[in-house]
């Protein structure tokens, strides 16, 4: 694997670890797709530091858990606007 490669998905797991990210939100800070993202902290972070890829499934299992109360928020938030508009 390229060594850049390696760097950005250390890099990924490390954010989404300390601001508790989202896949998204970190895709969107790094310019990487979401898919990208995925691959970085699910497999190539479990090869290089198998601590931090525990530490970051932790962080996807917060936000996997809490999914459904952002989008319900997000659907509040557009029909709120709808009306004020």
């Amino acid at each position: 694997m390229k060594t850049y490669i390696e760097e950005r998905a250390v890099e990924v797991a490390k954010f989404m670890i300390y601001t508790n990210a989202t896949v998204r939100e970190t895709a969107k800070k790094f310019g990487i797709s979401k898919s990208t993202v995925h691959k970085d902290i699910t497999d190539r972070v479990e090869r290089i530091d198998p601590d931090l890829a525990r530490s970051v499934r932790r962080v996807l299992e917060v936000n996997k858990a809490e999914r459904h109360i952002r989008g319900g928020l997000a659907t509040k938030e557009k029909y709120l606007h709808r009306l004020k508009g």
